[in-house]
C-alpha cells in the first residue's frame, strides 16, 4: 500500500528539509502514479475480458467505450482515443467481423462513416462501465467529503497535466 499522511510542515522548517519533504513526497507520488496505472490496466483487463468478451482485447473494449451508446463518426471516435482513422479502421473492421459493431455510411455524406454498437457492444459497453462504476465506488466508499474533493481536485490537475503535455 502506498498511502500516507502528509502534514503541513511548521513554518519554522528551514528550506533544506522543506526541500528534502518535497522530493520524497515527488517519489511517492510517482511510485503510487505507475503502479497505479499498471495495477488498473491489469486489473482491468482481468474484470473486463470474462469468459464471455475473450474474443476482445482490452484495447477493443476501449474502442466500444469510445463508440458509446449513440452512432459515432469515425473520425470522433479517433480523436477521442487519440489515434489515427486509419487505426481505428483497423481495429473497427475486427469489432464489426465479430459482431460488437456495425458500420453506416452517411447518406449526405458518403465520406463520413457512423459507427453503432450492435446488441453485443452494447453489452460489452455496460460490462465495462460496471467496472469503472465499481473502481470508482471502491475509493468514494473509503473518502469523506473533503478528501473526495481534493482526490477530485488533484486528479483534474492531473488531467489538464496530461492534456497540455500532449499538445
Amino acid at each position: 500500500m502506498f498511502y500516507r499522511k502528509y502534514r503541513r510542515l511548521p513554518a519554522e522548517a528551514d528550506s533544506a528539509y522543506a526541500g528534502e519533504k518535497r522530493v520524497e513526497n515527488r517519489e511517492v507520488i510517482n511510485d503510487v502514479l505507475v503502479h497505479l496505472f499498471n495495477e488498473i490496466m491489469e486489473l482491468e483487463e482481468q474484470a473486463i475480458i470474462t469468459e464471455e468478451y475473450k474474443d476482445i482485447t482490452n484495447n477493443d473494449m476501449h474502442i466500444i467505450e469510445a463508440v458509446g451508446l449513440g452512432g459515432n463518426k469515425m473520425s470522433d471516435i479517433a480523436a477521442k482515443l487519440n489515434i489515427t482513422v486509419g487505426s481505428l479502421t483497423t481495429s473497427m473492421n475486427s469489432l464489426v467481423k465479430k459482431g460488437y459493431a456495425t458500420r453506416e455510411r452517411s447518406e449526405q455524406d458518403r465520406r463520413v462513416v457512423f459507427i453503432h454498437l450492435t446488441l453485443k457492444g452494447r453489452k460489452a459497453y455496460h460490462h465495462h462501465a460496471e467496472f469503472h462504476r465499481k473502481m470508482t465506488d471502491a475509493v468514494l466508499d473509503v473518502l469523506d467529503e473533503n478528501e473526495a474533493l481534493v482526490l477530485a481536485k488533484a486528479l483534474d490537475r492531473l488531467t489538464l497535466f496530461f492534456r497540455q503535455y500532449k499538445s
